[in-house]
C-alpha cells in the first residue's frame, strides 16, 4: 500500500507509547504527520494480510544499539508476518506478507546524477549504466527494501549483495519525483489504502 499521508485515515491512539514520543520529536508538522501515516498504514497493510482488525495490532521495533522504536518492525500478535515501512515527505507505503519483506520510497533529486550518492551505492558495473538520478533511486530503493529484509548492509552498498535472485520486486511511481520498491519472497501486488467507516 502506499499514498499521501492525508489518504491514511486511520486514529493516532493505535500507536504505541514508544511511537507516540517518537512523532513529538520531529521539528517540523509535516514530517511528524509522514512518520504517523506510515507507523498506521502498516497496521492497515498488515491487517488486509492477516484478515484482522487493524486496531488490534501492536506494531513493536526493538534495536539492540538503539533500543525501543528502531530497528525491523514485527507485529506483536503475528510476529511471522513480514512487515515493513517506509516514509519520505509527502509518501507514505508499507508492506506485509509471509517470510522477509521490505519496502522504500525515496524522492528522485532534480538536476543532474547525484556523483557523490552513485559513488557510495552503487557496484561498478552498476555505476557504469546509471547516467540519471531516476535509475539511481530505482537502483537505491531496491537496495534499502534489501537492507530492510536484513540481506544488505548499508557498508556493503558499493560491493554487491544486490542479487534479487529467488526474491520479487514490485515497484511503482508515485507522482513525478518517488520510487518505490518492494521486495517479497512471494509475489506481491498493490492494493489501495482501504478506506475505514
Amino acid at each position: 500500500m502506499g499514498g499521501h499521508p492525508g489518504e491514511v485515515r486511520a486514529p493516532e491512539h493505535w500507536l504505541t507509547e514508544v511511537e507516540r514520543e517518537r512523532a513529538a520529536r520531529f521539528r517540523f508538522e509535516a514530517d511528524r504527520d509522514t512518520f504517523v501515516a506510515a507507523h498506521l498504514l502498516v497496521r492497515l497493510c498488515a491487517a488486509a494480510a492477516l484478515d484482522a482488525d487493524p486496531a488490534a495490532l501492536t506494531l513493536l521495533q526493538v534495536c539492540d544499539v538503539h533500543g525501543p522504536g528502531h530497528g525491523r518492525p514485527y507485529l506483536e500478535q503475528a510476529p511471522e508476518l513480514g512487515v515493513s515501512l517506509s516514509h519520505t515527505r509527502g509518501y507514505v507505503c508499507a508492506a506485509a506478507g509471509p517470510g522477509k519483506v521490505g519496502v522504500d520510497a525515496e524522492h528522485v533529486p532534480p538536476g543532474p546524477l547525484d556523483e557523490a550518492l552513485a559513488e557510495r551505492v552503487l557496484t561498478a558495473r552498476e555505476r557504469a549504466s546509471v547516467t540519471g538520478n531516476d535509475e539511481l533511486m530505482r537502483r537505491w530503493t531496491r537496495k534499502e527494501a534489501l537492507i530492510k529484509r536484513g540481506e544488505l548492509s548499508l557498508d556493503r552498498l558499493g560491493c554487491g549483495g544486490d542479487d534479487l535472485d529467488g526474491r520479487h520486486l514490485l515497484e511503482w511511481t508515485a507522482g513525478p519525483d518517488i520510487r518505490v520498491a518492494v521486495v517479497t519472497d512471494f509475489p506481491a501486488r498493490r492494493v489501495p489504502i482501504p478506506r475505514l467507516a
